[in-house]
């Protein structure tokens, strides 16, 4: 009769396992991949993460051909390829800083917030990156509250976009200086781009779980807010290409 009580306690155990698994599975908040949307609220990300994506895409790539210039010869048309990256990475920073300060202006409106995965200065490169990110992973653990974390990461990826992008101008002015453009400031430049293109895919990540977690009854302020800034970094770019 051991045997059999036994053999009945496995069972039940596989069978509570079985059940623990499947609702995990289909708990949309712990599933791997990104959190899924309803289809109202991915027709509000989709257009501007796409935006962000491809101008993501289009930072990349001006930065391999410069690189390809470089190791050709053509350092002229190589550090021309630089200055339009300045050029771009500027409109992805005030696209990226527009989202999460609006993020931030609504952040009052959550109630609940899914946990995002905590920011490890390993996966960065960039020295500035590196300390940056250490100084807060401290103050990470010591908030306990969801949504005090959730604006703690708001504003880290709002500062981490500034400072690359100060970064990137200064190593930009030193590469226009007398001493030109040795390796030591290419590699630097690759570095920064490869934390900057984390920034990126996190301030998506950011934006993907916000919408997730925003009420639908606040989902069109948040919405018109998007609108209008996105409206106002068009105007003030289109006005920078013409002076």
């Amino acid at each position: 009769m051991g045997w059999l009580a036994g053999g009945l306690v496995l069972v039940v155990a596989a069978f509570m396992l079985r059940r623990l698994l499947d609702i995990s599975a289909q708990n949309p908040r712990r599933c791997a991949g990104l959190l899924p949307l309803s289809a109202e609220r991915q027709k509000h990300y989709e257009p501007l993460a796409r935006e962000i994506e491809t101008q993501d895409a289009i930072l990349g790539i001006s930065l391999n051909d410069a690189f390809e210039e470089r190791d050709r010869g053509n350092a002229e048309i190589a550090w021309r390829l630089i200055r339009l990256t300045l050029s771009e990475w500027d409109r992805q920073q005030e696209i990226l800083t527009g989202l999460l300060n609006a993020i931030l202006a609504h952040l009052g409106a959550l109630s609940v917030v899914v946990p995002l995965r905590s920011l490890s200065s390993y996966e960065f490169k960039s020295a500035v990156m590196k300390d940056f990110v250490r100084m807060h992973e401290l103050l990470d653990q010591l908030v306990y509250r969801t949504k005090l974390r959730f604006q703690l990461r708001i504003r880290v990826l709002r500062r981490a976009t500034a400072a690359l992008t100060s970064e990137f101008r200064r190593a930009y002015r030193y590469g226009e200086g007398p001493d030109g453009q040795p390796p030591e400031l290419w590699r630097r430049l690759d570095l920064l781009y490869h934390d900057f293109d984390l920034v990126t895919k996190e301030s998506l990540l950011a934006y993907r779980t916000y919408l997730f977690c925003l009420p639908h009854s606040t989902l069109a302020a948040f919405a018109a807010d998007l609108e209008r800034f996105t409206h106002h970094v068009a105007r003030v770019l289109s006005v920078r290409e013409g002076e």
